[in-house]
Order: C-alpha cells, then structure tokens, then sequence
C-alpha cells in the first residue's frame, strides 16, 4: 500500500512592529557631491499615520535646501520587505537575524548591536552594512537613527535628533527616574533639616539658665 505525505509549508515567523500610530522621529539631513534637486534635504520628519500589522504607512515631510516643504505617504510592509530605503524594519533584532528587501531580492543580515545616544537618550542600536548604505536603527522600534547612503555622484547623510517614541536623558536617566531621586533627596534633605531643628530647640529647653 503507497503511503502518501501532505507537503507542509514550514512556518514563517511572524515580523515584530514596533511602531505605533502618532510616532515619529525628525532627522537632521546632509548631502554631499552634486545632489540632484530632489535629494537637495536638509531636514526630514517620519511619522506614523496608519499600523496594520505587518503593514505601516508613514507621512515623511522633507525640507529642501530652498526651503521647500514636500510631504509623502509611504505604504510599508515589514513581511513582504517593502521597507524604503531601510527606514523602517522588525523590531528586537539580534545579531544574526535577518530582514527581507524587495529592492534587492535578498535578506540583509543584523552585523552589529550597541548603545548609542541618538535624539537625547541613550538607545540599544542595530547596524548593517552594504557598499552603498550604512544604517543604525533603535533596536526598540526597528525605526533608522542614522542613515549613510552613496549614490554615484553624491550622498546623503541623515541622523536622528527628535521623537516621541522616547524621552530625552537628565544625565543619562530618564525623566521619570531623575526626578523621582531629586524629590527622594529634597526629602530627605528637609526631613534631617527639620529634625535637627526640633533637636536644637529641645536641647535649649532642657539647658540650665
């Protein structure tokens, strides 16, 4: 009797999204070379306007040399690898891991991991490397914090300075945290302040005259 087997697709691991609907994150943009107009930037902005996981579009406003303001929405797809020019891939990557690319038909490999202070706080990052990019994302949110891209000709460099998706450091702790100790410490502080206040006047009380 012939034993026949059912073919089974092995698994596809679900991507992590690690972005939500009103992020967004601002870059501080350079260019070298001879930069065609529309790659003229100076200052761009990434926000979040719709998550549908693995599914994202952004808004992404640029701001040209010139001054001129332009705004786009990018549809995303961190499972099929629509990402853009890297900017946003799956979240809580190892080194090792790998994220998918639609533009080069291939799987880019996580090479690197380390803390790095981008946009006021300090933030575990990702890397990889090809010969025309360089790119370092928040490990957190999968979104780039700094970009370096090499186009025959010119090239663009672009490197976080503001979002919401974290708070800035006081002395590399949050917010929350530094101002938790400074209230902890003022207490402590008048508590002792006042104790010895109370020590002194009972100890004038109970002086001989």
């Amino acid at each position: 009797m012939a034993l026949s087997f059912l073919a089974v697709k092995p698994a596809i691991p679900e991507v992590s999204v690690g972005v939500k609907v009103g992020d967004w994150i601002e870059y501080e943009v350079t260019t070298g070379g001879n930069p065609p107009e529309q790659h003229s930037v100076k200052w761009a902005r990434m926000e979040i306007v719709d998550v549908q996981r693995p599914e994202i579009k952004v808004n992404v406003t640029t701001e040209a040399s010139n001054g001129t303001i332009s705004s786009l929405i990018m549809p995303l797809n961190l499972e099929k690898g629509e990402i853009g020019a890297w900017f946003i891939i799956p979240a809580d990557l190892e080194v090792g891991d790998a994220f998918y690319d639609i533009n080069m038909s291939r799987n880019v490999t996580i090479e690197g991991q380390e803390q790095k202070t981008y946009a006021g706080a300090l933030r575990t990052v990702t890397n990889a490397t090809t010969p025309e990019r360089i790119k370092q994302w928040d490990k957190a949110t999968g979104v780039f914090v700094i970009s370096i891209d090499t186009f025959p000709g010119f090239s663009i460099n672009a490197t976080a300075t503001r979002t919401n998706m974290w708070s800035p450091q006081i002395l590399g702790l949050e917010p929350k945290i530094f101002w938790a100790l400074i209230i902890t410490v003022a207490s402590v502080i008048i508590v002792i302040a006042i104790t010895l206040v109370l020590r002194r006047r009972s100890f004038r009380k109970s002086s001989p005259t």
